[in-house]
């Protein structure tokens, strides 16, 4: 009940609060009432009594009336925008206030209720669709906003709507924004851009132009995809593939200036065998010494035992130590015998000069005795660049290195320029080396068919597993790229389109050198690439004009689906969805409004006009509710805003019915919460009693979770109370309590016994007393008292009498002072009336002589005590239960004190005895 009152206190509150009075203002003209317009900007100043809302327009330190000039030149105004309106503490003269770039929008019409804003996207809107919830929108003067209303179709805004429900019938329905743009663009931007309250066209990641038309460099396709990683180049733009033109050099040969070797990590150069520094500086430049260059680039090994030879011919120019040249083949040296005394050495030593001393086993022939003197070799044996003879491979690889053997030469030679590996397939001594091919190649070349090549021959594309071998297209493809079936160009006068041969191209593509090329995203059909070739355009650019696909028409025209042409709208529309004069979603006329999407007479009220802009008149903004002045319009560039008038008893309209309702339900709220508050103060207070009071009497015992667990599982299953769950009873009186009570009782006791002893000796000792032996004798007879010994406590007090009566008998300090007894009687000995709230925990009895007697209620502690009480009997009602005849007979009982009286006679000065 309590919830659903305040659901309704608020919802009046809501409805009592958007009734405020308020004054909104234009330039010229202010109207004062209640407004729940959020259009504009607040205008307020400390030194103004009234503050205002100023809607779009401008404002300069002259505008009318008489308020808003005192707001606009004071030096303490302050600004307020609200959403969509630029952000501005003070206001700066002249002041224009303008929704800024975008589209307001507002919950409920006449620009009021929540607002929102959505500015300028700085993206491109790609077929999207966001829906919208709103009765009114604003928008800046230089922006116009794509509409779908439901199946309706597409409708273009290039004005404020101060209600939606005005607008032509078939503009009804849920509204979603398709898309926003600045219209200040000329030529407007293309679909990969959007144009920007500047004027110029912010292109979506990847595209370039002027209108954003094209791709940037190193991206393809209409979506302008980016370029494979590792691609150098690629088939760019906005109708390329994307496929890779150039294979990847990582890293690139000129890193290092290095022509015919690899660039180590450290940027050294590496050649490969045969080559060396050039003259210019420049690494694997020139062949080295022993080889020689080719017409094809190679660098070659010299003949056997040449140790220079000239390029391109091979001939040899020096010959080394025991050779001579042929002089039938000039690229040939031949043997010089080596001689020891005049005669020749044979083959397999050679002649120091002196003897023939024998070559090393891996020669055949020598210039010395070690093993990299050899001049030539065995058979199956090679000779390299340092005088040893190594032997090859199944494959005809040196061994150690990366040359090739050449059986004709006998010599180790090179793979080629570009080769930085090869092989020559089943070698044997029958091979040549024109027959070797190469299995590894310099970075930024390619291998087909065992040669190193700058780029793959026509139907080879580079294989994207390694990116150095040419592998043969398929069949289907006369020229493919990363697969053997990703065809880029086809036999038989086909199309190639997306890797694969087609007859004909679909509609949107176009022919190009044997390709489908895609037509520019802008258009549905093209005739080329470019964004002006287009043949037809689609729905979300419906305008074709001079080639290009424009999302809309100019603002006094609307876009005819019929014969997708642009119509110029009625005379009476700013802007329209249609023809005709019932069409119009905007008015030409600032003294019509729309209505039912015609343009009709304003008819505004209070002297005010249709706002600029807003396309609703001022009165329409803000109802008056008091007849004041000029009916609330407030013109007079002189004449002060008057004040709202004062709330007297006498000129008080009379209250409705729903706000005496509203007041009375307010009280009744606030009485039922003071209500309930003070019963919650009051049980916590009863709750803080009873837990005080049981925490006194432990009556509250504190039992744990494990108690209450099994004592919600009682309350839920219907089970009686559990004997562990019930609150502990209040410990029982111990032992030790009540001997410690017993003994202060007794010490109580003996003090009373003592100060009575005390009496009676100065009783006697005064001659107020005297008893008889006989009666001394007689109270010797009487019963043993009950009271416990306590150690000797019998001799004790044989012996305390023995020595009061031995200081009794002397005469007291009162008598020897003045020679008189004492007449008044002895001050009593005080008594602990502690104890007395203790012994009430005792069951007690009272003799008649006014002694209260305490038992003990444990067995083993029966003790009679005695103790008088604060109200007991004076000293001769003690006396006269003394000498009563019924106690000759009834001895009082065990346990009491008991004095006979002596010297009872005429002669005793006892006043009871005379």
């Amino acid at each position: 009940m309590l919830s659903t009152l305040f659901v309704v206190l608020f919802a009046l509150s809501a409805q009592a609060a958007a009734s405020n009075s308020s004054i909104v203002c234009v330039a010229g003209q202010c109207l004062q009432g209640s407004s729940n317009t959020s259009l504009g900007v607040s205008l307020s100043a400390s030194d103004v009594t009234n503050s205002v809302l100023l809607l779009p327009g401008q404002y300069t330190a002259t505008t009318n009336p008489q308020l808003v000039h005192d707001l606009l030149t004071s030096s303490h105004a302050t600004l307020a925008p609200h959403p969509g309106f630029a952000n501005a503490s003070a206001p700066a003269l002249p002041l224009n206030v303008e929704v800024a770039p975008g589209l307001a929008i507002y919950a409920q019409s006449l620009y009021s209720g929540q607002a929102a804003f959505s500015s300028l996207p700085s993206a491109p809107v790609f077929n999207s669709s966001t829906p919208l919830k709103a009765e009114s929108l604003a928008m800046a003067s230089s922006v116009w906003v794509a509409l779908s209303f439901g199946s309706n179709g597409r409708a273009v805004l290039w004005d404020s709507v101060p209600d939606i429900a005005q607008l032509p019938q078939r503009n009804t329905g849920s509204i979603s924004l398709l898309d926003m743009q600045s219209s200040t663009c000329s030529p407007p931007c293309a679909s990969s851009g959007t144009c920007s309250a500047s004027g110029t066209c912010t292109c979506a990641p990847g595209f370039n132009g002027t209108s954003c038309e094209t791709c940037a460099a190193g991206f393809f396709g209409p979506t302008c995809k980016a370029c494979p990683a590792g691609c150098a180049s690629c088939d760019e733009g906005i109708g390329g593939s994307g496929r890779c033109l150039t294979p990847p050099v990582a890293p690139p040969l000129s890193a290092c200036n290095c022509l015919n070797g690899e660039c180590a990590s450290d940027g050294s150069c590496a050649c490969n065998p045969g080559w060396t520094l050039g003259a210019n500086g420049t690494a694997c430049a020139k062949c080295a010494d022993g080889f020689f260059a080719t017409s094809t680039g190679d660098c070659k090994v010299c003949s056997l035992g040449c140790t220079s030879c000239a390029d391109g011919s091979g001939n040899c120019l020096t010959c080394g130590t025991h050779f001579t040249q042929d002089q039938n083949d000039a690229t040939k040296c031949t043997t010089v015998p080596t001689t020891a005394g005049g005669a020749p050495c044979p083959d397999g030593s050679f002649g120091d000069g002196t003897n023939c001393a024998a070559c090393s086993a891996s020669c055949n022939t020598c210039s010395g005795a070690t093993s990299n003197d050899c001049t030539s070799c065995p058979k199956s044996h090679f000779l390299t660049n340092n005088g040893s003879c190594v032997a090859a491979s199944s494959t005809g690889v040196c061994d150690g290195s990366k040359l090739i053997a050449d059986n004709n030469k006998g010599k180790c030679d090179t793979c080629g320029a570009k080769c930085t590996s090869c092989e020559i397939a089943s070698f044997n001594v029958a091979s040549t080396v024109n027959q070797l091919k190469c299995t590894g190649c310099l970075k930024g070349t390619v291998l087909s068919n065992g040669q190193c090549i700058d780029s793959c021959p026509t139907g080879t594309f580079l294989s994207p597993k390694d990116n150095i071998t040419c592998t043969a297209c398929d069949s289907s493809c006369s020229t493919c790229s990363g697969s053997a079936t990703s065809c880029l160009s086809c036999p038989n006068n086909q199309l190639a389109l997306d890797g694969k041969c087609v007859s004909l191209c679909p509609s949107n593509t176009f022919s190009a050198s044997g390709s489908c090329i895609a037509c520019h995203p802008d258009c549905a059909t093209c005739s080329g690439s470019s964004f002006t070739q287009c043949a037809s355009c689609p729905s979300n650019r419906p305008v074709l004009s001079n080639g290009r696909c424009l999302p809309t028409c100019s603002k006094a025209q609307f876009f005819d689906t019929t014969s997708g042409t642009c119509q110029s709208c009625d005379a009476s529309c700013s802007s329209c969805s249609g023809t005709g004069p019932s069409n119009c979603l905007a008015c030409s006329s600032t003294s019509q409004v729309l209505r039912s999407g015609a343009c009709v007479a304003a008819n505004c009220n209070n002297s005010t006009s249709v706002v600029p802009g807003l396309g609703v008149c001022l009165s329409d903004l803000v109802v008056v509710t008091s007849p004041a002045e000029n009916n609330g319009t407030i013109t007079e560039p002189t004449k002060p805003t008057p004040s709202p008038p004062a709330t007297t008893t006498s000129s008080a309209r009379p209250l409705a019915w729903w706000e005496i309702l509203l007041m009375t339900l307010g009280c009744a709220f606030i009485f039922l919460l003071v209500l309930m508050c003070w019963r919650r103060r009051a049980r916590k207070r009863r709750a803080q009693r009873t837990a005080a009071f049981a925490a006194q009497k432990r009556l509250d015992p504190k039992t744990n979770w494990r108690w209450r667990l099994l004592r919600f599982g009682e309350k839920l299953f219907g089970h009686r109370r559990s004997r562990r769950a019930q609150a502990a009873a209040p410990p029982p009186i111990t032992t030790e309590d009540m001997e410690s009570e017993a003994i202060q009782l007794m010490k109580m006791r003996n003090a009373e016994e003592a100060r009575h002893h005390n009496e009676m000796e100065k009783l006697q000792l005064f001659g107020a007393y005297e008893y008889s032996r006989a009666g001394s004798t007689r109270s010797s007879h009487r019963p043993p008292s009950s009271l416990p010994s306590l150690s000797g406590r019998g001799r004790d007090h044989l012996k305390h009498h023995n020595d009061v009566a031995e200081q009794v008998s002397r005469a007291s300090m009162y008598s020897q002072a003045t020679g008189e007894p004492r007449k008044a009687p002895e001050p009593r000995q005080p008594v602990n009336k502690n104890l007395l709230t203790t012994l009430a925990r005792y069951p007690s009895s009272v003799s008649s002589s006014g002694r209260s007697y305490m038992y003990s209620s444990s067995p083993a502690d029966a003790r009679l005590v005695d103790v008088d009480l604060p109200a007991g009997p004076t000293d001769a009602q003690v006396y006269a239960d003394a000498v009563r005849p019924s106690l000759a007979t009834s001895p009082p009982s065990r346990g009491a004190y008991w004095l006979e009286p002596v010297k009872t006679g005429t002669s005793s000065n006892n006043p009871f005895r005379r």
